[in-house]
């Protein structure tokens, strides 16, 4: 797959969430596969019982329970005593990662637009449901700090114009949806950062519980492996989303080429015959196999996504089917 001379880039918001999605996401929540407990109260309804104004059922009095939560109403007809229960309200986190290393600015449409776009969907749902959003970029050649100066954390490296990961944290509420943007906007993919460092450093700093959703095309010279375990856990639900071009899953190259690696430089001249595009398909079928076993051996969703499937295809279809938004 060659890498585009000049990719189109989103400009302003509307690129990454046109006004007719718009309507379409304003329906939809976060949900989570496991029962997880925020830091604050919010607007998501929980698996687990507490304490709202919304009615859940009743359970019998035991010794020590809070007289308060008493239905007295049943009490005088059955003169039994039973506790009110409700349906506890509580915060959750929605934390997006995107790979913006040099090899996702490649294939048309371009993989990493895409990535920008479908993050900015699930960062509009979240935001208008008021759960916390946290967006974390890996690599980048250009970092656009200025587009959000106050939360943005660039992590310090020796260049601090390709940290290996920037932040965006702790976003609440529809006003935040055009600094969100800005940020978005801001990522010039480029270099070649750690994926295993990267997300090592995500591990640590990220705060409070809830779903992760990992934007990448998985294809690391290094190893996929050490850095998703290091993701999986500390109340967690990680969908892990991969992201193909069209010409990766079906190449449209021919003849003598002289390949030069995007992100280390590394060189390899080759002849593309039919045979050998056979072998690559085959391998490259392999590769995601195995991505999708690991995932399944640890609890995170994958998904495959070709990067010309239309966003609110992946949002509204896929990632609904998987259990991410409803």
């Amino acid at each position: 797959m060659l890498k585009l001379d000049r990719p189109s880039r989103p400009t302003k918001i509307d690129d990454l969430l046109p006004p007719q999605l718009v309507a379409r996401l304003g329906a939809l929540d976060i949900t989570s596969r496991k029962i997880l407990s925020g830091k604050l109260k919010g607007e998501r309804r929980s698996k687990r019982r507490g304490q709202s104004v919304e009615f859940a059922d009743h359970r019998p009095y035991v010794v020590g329970d809070d007289l308060r939560h008493i239905d007295w109403n049943i009490f005088g007809r059955l003169d039994r005593m039973f506790l009110k229960l409700f349906l506890e309200e509580e915060d959750l986190s929605l934390h997006l990662v995107i790979d913006a290393s040099a090899s996702h600015d490649a294939g048309s449409p371009s993989k990493f637009v895409f990535m920008q776009q479908v993050a900015m969907a699930l960062a509009y749902v979240g935001l208008s449901n008021m759960h916390r959003v946290t967006v974390s970029v890996i690599g980048g050649a250009n970092i656009a700090a200025a587009a959000a100066p106050a939360p943005t954390n660039p992590e310090p490296t020796e260049d601090p114009a390709a940290p290996i990961v920037s932040h965006l944290r702790d976003l609440r509420g529809r006003r935040r949806i055009h600094e969100l943007a800005r940020f978005l906007i801001g990522i010039e993919p480029g270099g070649a950062a750690s994926f295993t460092e990267a997300c090592k450093r995500i591990a640590i700093t990220r705060r409070g519980k809830g779903v992760m959703l990992v934007l990448s095309d998985f294809l690391v010279k290094e190893g996929y492996e050490t850095g998703l375990r290091l993701l999986v856990g500390k109340g967690y639900d990680v969908f892990a989303v991969q992201v193909l071009s069209p010409q990766e899953l079906e190449p449209d190259i021919g003849g003598d080429l002289r390949l030069k690696d995007c992100e280390d430089g590394d060189l390899a001249e080759v002849t593309i015959s039919a045979p050998l595009l056979k072998k690559y398909k085959q391998h490259l079928t392999a590769y995601c196999n195995r991505l999708r076993d690991f995932c399944a051996r640890r609890e995170i969703m994958h998904l495959l996504v070709p990067s010309s499937t239309p966003v609110d295809v992946t949002v509204l279809d896929y990632l609904r089917r998987r259990g991410l938004v409803k």
